[in-house]
């Protein structure tokens, strides 16, 4: 998939306030450290198209781009910072919550692992929740240069046994790197072929 332009669309602080439901969407999501914003900017071809921050749990809006004026990319706000306050993390993960549940032009979400950590209880956790609320997700591992290829299966397979009690079929997986610019094409070829089954 060759993308031509990528366009900031708007922000939403939750469901009611989302653009139309014209074009498919394709959104990102992860523990606030993984790199999000970053991959977005390297799966888009435009290196400011997300805003990326030194601050962990920066993203509190959900934000659309709409690319080749024929889908979206949404960055969904980053789970499990901490230092949010407790009204606002309720708040934004209600949002999320509300945006997987019912947004009916969702065509598939990205959920971004650390590949340089063995699994994670709040990924898991989030991964579960997926799971059992039949949303379709594809498993990214992020980050994949900060780790060596054997450490970063290690910690593949440990996550994927996790999760293998609450799925009956395992999720696709792929790994990527922004810094190193790896994986780009395997994401937009999963995003051409969900929209070439729709």
């Amino acid at each position: 998939m060759h993308i031509s332009s990528a366009i900031f669309d708007c922000s939403a602080p939750d469901l009611a306030s989302c653009p139309d439901e014209s074009l498919p969407e394709f959104a990102f999501i992860g523990r606030s450290n993984v790199g999000k914003s970053s991959l977005l900017n390297f799966l888009s071809g435009k290196r400011e198209l997300a805003r990326v921050s030194n601050t962990p749990g920066f993203t509190k809006l959900i934000n659309f781009f709409t690319i080749n004026q024929n889908w979206r990319l949404v960055d969904l706000p980053g789970y499990g910072y901490a230092h949010v306050a407790r009204q606002d993390q309720t708040k934004f993960n209600a949002a999320v919550h509300d945006y997987l549940q019912n947004r009916a032009n969702l065509f598939c979400v990205f959920a971004l692992i650390d590949a340089s950590l063995p699994p994670q209880e709040l990924d898991v956790e989030f991964i579960v929740w997926l799971v059992d609320h039949a949303v379709p997700f594809v498993l990214v591992f992020a980050k994949s240069d900060k780790v060596s290829t054997t450490k970063m299966q290690t910690h593949i397979t440990a996550f994927k046994a996790r999760i293998s009690e609450n799925c009956e079929m395992l999720p696709d997986i792929l790994t990527c790197s922004a810094t190193a610019r790896l994986g780009r094409s395997a994401l937009l070829n999963v995003i051409e072929e969900a929209m070439a089954q729709k």
